[in-house]
């Protein structure tokens, strides 16, 4: 299902069998009045640019013909998910298991998600789209962070349906270890600064 094919942004998740569930469970009002009032985004702005930046990784998933879903992680420094143009997202796919799940779905059904979670401060984002393994050198190497010990070989293109902000509501928070080694690495060095004033007040006493 493409952008061009759909009513409304958020119809690439609101099936009609969606639709039948929230006008049962009571919430197809509020929904209907998102989607008229223009409802989810289909072009990345510079406050999802922003949030893609900052993150180090990432759950693509993907679905054969059979329709059996898969979902996989895929990790790297911070910003290895990059923003190509307002529609476009892309990624490089470094070298793993040897499975290619993803990629033999991704023959079968262009159609994934992309699930990213910022556990520090509990926001994540879904996005809907559809994505193409790309074998071309020169966006492989463009993609492929550098100072990153993996072998990239290939890239994998993402063309952005629409996506979602979801509430931080039962998301756990969770800091990442490097980033709490740094602010650990502060506090020590503020706590040496101070014991040292100290000590230079006791010998000027």
């Amino acid at each position: 299902m493409t952008r061009s094919t759909l009513l409304y942004p958020s119809d690439v998740a609101f099936t009609a069998a969606v639709k039948a569930i929230q006008t049962h469970n009571g919430s197809r009002r509020a929904y209907a009045r998102m989607e008229q009032g223009g409802g989810w985004q289909t072009e990345i702005t510079a406050d999802l640019a922003a949030f893609i930046a900052d993150q180090a990784s990432l759950f693509l998933a993907t679905a054969n013909a059979a329709g059996q879903p898969y979902i996989q992680h895929r990790g790297g420094p911070k910003g290895f998910l990059r923003v190509l143009d307002q529609t476009t997202l892309g990624f490089a796919d470094f070298r793993g298991n040897q499975q290619f799940i993803s990629l033999g779905n991704l023959d079968d059904n262009p159609q994934v998600h992309v699930f990213l979670i910022d556990y520090a401060n509990r926001r994540r984002v879904k996005i809907w789209g559809t994505a193409a393994v790309v074998e071309d050198p020169a966006l492989v190497v463009r993609l492929a962070p550098t100072d990153y010990d993996a072998r990239a070989e290939r890239a994998i293109v993402i063309r952005v349906a629409a996506w979602d902000a979801n509430c931080p509501q039962h998301i756990p928070q969770r800091i990442d270890a490097a980033e709490v080694t740094v602010v650990l690495a502060a506090r020590d060095r503020r706590i040496a600064e101070l014991e040292a004033q100290v000590r230079n007040l006791e010998t000027k006493r």
